[in-house]
């Protein structure tokens, strides 16, 4: 993987940049003439900070953004999210420019999965489909025969032939879910996301007798205890949707807190109660989402970095199974 522009450099370059008063005045007029400028398209995560979401072009969850850089038209994808997203806009457009406001905008769940002991774990199952969920390296995804989201795992899984033994990577909260889901015998990889398991249970169930008509709606990378007390259990989008179109007034939400602005913008008229942490810290909010801020997204896009760039052979390797992914769902 060959990122062209050091982290340290960058941050550097920011630092000097806002100490300097070099930021304008008004950020997302600035950022508007940029796009005009550059023909680019912003794609935000929705958990991403709420004056990125507002700013954005297009904001989804994993799905969605895939199959928006996959049929972008834009000569630059300027990609508000972690790195895992960027790479992929990559992969599905090698000849297009992209960039990412903040290169240490990781991702705890993919680095809870080195290429090389996945290597190994893959060789010890020899004749396993290997289904990667698309919170991986394109390392990862390079080794993979197919590619997942939150909300197409299960129609994944069960249009692999039941016959066939697979391997899910690398979010075993996810796996157990779609086990349940799908009655399918999967070898999980152990990996898990820093966020999803910091809800606790026992918060959750203390606020429910305080807010006792509230709904709990939960993303499947969520522990099995905090699933077990879920209304809904869903991806990001699917929980947007659901919150749209079910009666329901107050809900308690159960993953990363920044999907709670586009859910307030799609009923104002409902309450949405961010799910407690343990130790009532502020370990709901992803650290590495919230390393992207408006002032990186403009800078990046007026230096033209950090850009995101991969060498061809992971390139072409991990886009077979996103391709097959996509004709798929």
């Amino acid at each position: 993987m060959d990122l062209r522009l050091d982290a340290t450099v960058f941050t550097t370059a920011v630092t000097s940049q806002s100490t300097a008063n070099g930021l304008p005045r008004d950020l997302f007029s600035a950022i508007e003439d940029l796009k005009q400028e550059l023909n680019a398209v912003i794609l935000a995560h929705y958990y991403q900070e709420g004056d990125i979401q507002d700013i954005a072009d297009y904001i989804g969850d994993s799905l969605g953004l895939s199959r928006k850089a996959a049929n972008t038209d834009a000569d630059v994808i300027v990609f508000a999210g972690v790195h895992f997203m960027a790479e992929t806009a990559k992969i599905l457009n090698p000849d297009k420019l992209v960039l990412i406001p903040d290169l240490e905008a990781g991702c705890s769940l993919a680095d809870s999965c080195p290429p090389e002991e996945f290597a190994q774990f893959k060789a010890q199952h020899p004749d396993h489909w290997v289904v990667s969920y698309i919170n991986c390296t394109a390392d990862i995804k390079a080794m993979s025969d197919l590619i997942c989201t939150s909300s197409n795992a299960v129609k994944i899984i069960n249009q692999i032939p039941e016959d066939e033994p697979i391997i899910f990577a690398p979010d075993r909260n996810l796996g157990r879910y779609v086990i349940q889901q799908t009655g399918r015998d999967l070898v999980l990889w152990q990996g898990s996301c820093i966020v999803h398991e910091t809800f606790s249970e026992k918060a959750i169930v203390q606020l429910r007798t305080t807010h006792p008509q509230a709904e709990i709606i939960a993303h499947p990378e969520c522990e099995e205890p905090v699933l077990r007390h879920a209304n809904y259990i869903g991806s990001t989008t699917a929980l947007l949707k659901y919150c749209q179109q079910n009666p329901q007034q107050e809900y308690i939400v159960a993953t990363e807190p920044g999907i709670i602005h586009q859910m307030e913008k799609a009923a104002p008229e409902k309450t949405f109660i961010p799910a407690p942490a343990m130790n009532s810290c502020a370990c709901n909010e992803c650290p590495y989402m919230r390393l992207n801020t408006l002032e990186k997204l403009y800078l990046a896009m007026k230096h033209r970095q950090p850009e995101v760039n991969l060498s061809e052979d992971i390139r072409l390797a991990a886009l077979k199974p996103i391709q097959r992914m996509l004709e798929l769902s």
